[in-house]
């Protein structure tokens, strides 16, 4: 399987979204949720060339739809990183 590193605003939207997740939805779900992410991340370093590319909006990254959150990416040197995990209402922040 392909490498992936997870970048610091990455970990703290996984966190931001973690905590999100307990408070409207409880620990299980929350939990749930949160490991999905990694089976994204995980088909993400698989196959990165599967993913819509967003050169039009910012050069080399792609975007990897998970539930209802887009995980934001690009590869270096032949390793994926995961720039940021953005739900719908914060998709202004990372452009």
């Amino acid at each position: 399987m392909a490498e992936y590193r997870l970048s610091n605003e990455a970990k703290m939207d996984l966190i931001r979204i973690h905590q999100y997740g307990i408070r409207q939805f409880g620990m299980t779900q929350a939990d749930h949720y949160f490991n999905g992410f990694f089976d994204c991340f995980d088909r993400i370093a698989t196959k990165p060339f599967s993913f819509e590319a967003l050169d039009h909006i910012k050069a080399g990254y792609r975007r990897c739809v998970c539930g209802v959150d887009s995980i934001f990416f690009r590869l270096n040197d032949g390793v994926v990183e995961i720039m940021a995990v953005i739900g719908r209402q914060d998709i202004d922040q990372i452009f």
